[in-house]
């Protein structure tokens, strides 16, 4: 490996991939380097000449150049296997019939129908799912949109709006309705009816459904939900503390606590840039990116840990505290006086505030004032 790596250093990278070095090694020699604890890897070696047909439910045959494709790493120096191989191993011995996953991976599928034909094992039927896509059909990312289910169970949307929901992305049904229950999507499935179009999350479809299921629930019924949602006893005890100080009534409190609901929420966009002082709405922008790039990659989420990340990001971006904080309050709250602002971070939890941060950046982009 060191040898084909000086290679490429020297000829500028003309070789690409694995150049098949230790093919030619004869298995005696490489038995006994083994034996000898030389350290090395198992390599798949693919065919090096035709080609390796991939059955996919969904397209049909599709036939892959064997010439294009080097020998695979399937056990690596430190005796640990590659996806690769972990992956038709378990499927064979979990007795998987069909492999169903997403597009992106039919690439690597030839390497796995080779590892099945040198197993003697069957080939499962392989379909290979079109990526989901934002309304601008580029490929979903948690940068641009929630792809968490806490966040969607957060904001009240109904588990089996999610499920049907899901159902009907890249998937129709035969009489092409669009609200259904599990048992109908059960009986009525077929790979048949899938698309080959990258199917749109759209987050306004989702809100619609969630909204139709709502109108033709039981008023009882859906007063339990709200008991065991949004006013759930625990969701009320995290909430009590912040606002307690700050309420005369009892009424008060759902003034107090509104900013919890995201789509409460109206983003004050001329108190958000002058809360930058002096920073251009594109700067701002970026500076909360920043922040829900960061929040993205926390490992605990916790009122401390939030306090020393953003005290941190402050020092390391030269703002002040203050200034930052503030900037957060209203990208959070769309209010400039709330509770303790990272104790109600903590409160509305990780994916509604990185939510509300990449909303709050986008909008602040587009800002002109008035």
């Amino acid at each position: 490996l060191e040898e084909l790596r000086q290679r490429r250093r020297a000829e500028k990278a003309k070789i690409t991939g694995y150049d098949g070095l230790c093919r030619r090694i004869p298995k005696d020699e490489a038995m006994a380097r083994m034996a000898s604890l030389e350290p090395h890897t198992i390599r798949l070696a693919m065919p090096t000449s035709g080609v390796t047909t991939v059955h996919d439910r969904l397209r049909g045959a599709v036939d892959f150049d064997n010439t294009q494709m080097d020998d695979q790493v399937l056990l690596k120096s430190d005796g640990f296997p590659t996806y690769h191989l972990a992956n038709v191993v378990d499927d064979h011995l979990m007795k998987i019939t069909h492999v169903i996953r997403a597009e992106e991976w039919i690439t690597s599928t030839p390497k796995h129908v080779v590892l099945y034909h040198a197993f003697g094992w069957p080939v499962p039927e392989f379909v290979h799912l079109p990526l989901l896509r934002n309304k601008d059909k580029s490929k979903i990312s948690k940068r641009k949109n929630p792809v968490s289910l806490l966040y969607y169970r957060q904001i009240g949307i109904l588990p089996e709006t999610m499920r049907n929901f899901l159902a009907l992305l890249g998937h129709s049904m035969p009489d092409e309705r669009e609200v259904f229950e599990l048992e109908d999507f059960v009986r009525e499935f077929s790979f048949d009816r899938i698309s080959l179009g990258g199917p749109v999350f759209d987050v306004e479809k989702l809100l619609w459904l969630n909204g139709v299921r709502i109108r033709a629930m039981d008023p009882v019924a859906l007063a339990d939900r709200l008991r065991d949602t949004v006013f759930a006893r625990d969701r009320l005890a995290q909430m009590v503390p912040l606002v307690q100080e700050r309420i005369r009534t009892l009424g008060e409190f759902a003034q107090a606590t509104s900013w919890f609901d995201l789509y409460s929420v109206q983003l004050p966009l001329d108190d958000l840039v002058a809360a930058g002082k002096g920073r251009g709405p594109k700067e701002i922008g970026e500076l909360l990116a920043e922040c829900q790039e960061r929040v993205d990659g926390l490992r605990q989420f916790d009122k401390d840990t939030l306090e020393s990340l953003f005290r941190g990001l402050a020092e390391e971006k030269g703002v002040s505290p203050s200034e930052l904080f503030m900037v957060l309050r209203i990208a959070l709250t769309g209010r400039k006086a709330t509770p303790p602002l990272f104790e109600s971070m903590a409160v509305l939890g990780r994916a509604a505030v990185a939510q509300r941060l990449r909303m709050a950046a986008e909008a602040v982009k587009g800002y002109r004032p008035r």
